[in-house]
């Protein structure tokens, strides 16, 4: 299937880059949220990235204007009935995608697929809320979505290979390189980035070294792009909690249980980037 029109459920960080690329591959896209508030919020989210790729001369002006223009916001789930697919990009909570899934059940064309944006859910659980199951797949990305190249595409138990052929050919098309991953916590990338990144808060709760200095550590001694806390936040640190959780909980294993430190910040409301305050203050 050619990926025509797609519908994004979710109007956060995530569900705004996914429609940003996808936008600028030529695909209409109907972005839902809650509420028009919500819906105003990711598309201008959207409009900023835009004028700082234009600002950075990497978009014209005109090419900005032309992929906004194929971004349509919508707080009506019924709006993406007629979507050739629909990638649900909601919070890392089991509970509120499977909800989210049920509806959109009832809603999207008998032909349409229907994806997960989850960084570590089971796709084959997921799956129990449609009545088509293999119709649903799972197609990861990774934050922020514009500038990171992969995309996990996991299958569950009954996804078809036409499904996932056609997320394959679509991942390809908006400019990102897709890897075949199985159904299992955390995927490949998150099972192995995300514990580190709580052993980094770890050893920030003991006092081993200040956030600058652990960051500048794993840079500079690791070679990585940027330090894991200050990554921990561009991720939130909701996120990076609910990843740890699903590990601890899947592979029950105390190895993966989650730093202490890190739940309470996320109870004191401190995720990161998108609340001004996490590891560091912004």
């Amino acid at each position: 299937m050619t990926i025509g029109t797609l519908g994004i459920v979710g109007a956060g960080q995530m569900g705004c880059g996914i429609a940003h690329v996808c936008a600028a591959a030529g695909i209409n896209v109907v972005l839902n949220d809650i509420d028009e508030t919500a819906i105003r919020r990711g598309m201008d989210r959207v409009a900023a990235t835009l004028d700082r790729m234009v600002s950075k001369a990497n978009l014209t002006a005109e090419e900005a204007s032309a992929i906004q223009s194929r971004i349509t916001g919508s707080a009506q789930l019924s709006s993406l009935g007629e979507c050739d697919m629909v990638i649900e990009a909601a919070t890392e909570n089991e509970k509120i995608k499977q909800d989210i899934l049920r509806r959109l059940d009832s809603l999207v064309r008998p032909d349409a697929i229907v994806a997960t944006n989850t960084s570590s859910l089971s796709v084959s659980a997921l799956a129990a809320a449609l009545s088509h199951p293999d119709r649903f797949i799972g197609m990861h990305f990774f934050s922020p979505v514009p500038m990171m190249r992969l995309i996990e595409v996991i299958r569950g138990a009954q996804t078809s290979d036409a499904t996932f052929d056609s997320t394959v050919a679509l991942a390809k098309r908006i400019g990102k390189t897709p890897i075949d991953v199985k159904n299992s916590p955390g995927f490949v990338v998150n099972r192995i980035l995300v514990p580190m990144i709580n052993e980094a808060i770890f050893a920030l709760h003991e006092k081993v070294a200040s956030a600058e200095e652990i960051d500048a550590g794993m840079k500079l001694g690791a070679n990585h792009p940027v330090g894991p806390l200050a990554l921990a936040d561009l991720i939130g640190l909701d996120t990076v909690l609910a990843i740890m959780n699903v590990l601890c909980r899947e592979f029950n294993d105390q190895k993966y249980r989650p730093a202490p430190l890190l739940e309470q910040l996320v109870d004191a409301g401190d995720l990161g980037r998108k609340s001004g305050r996490g590891i560091y203050t912004y």
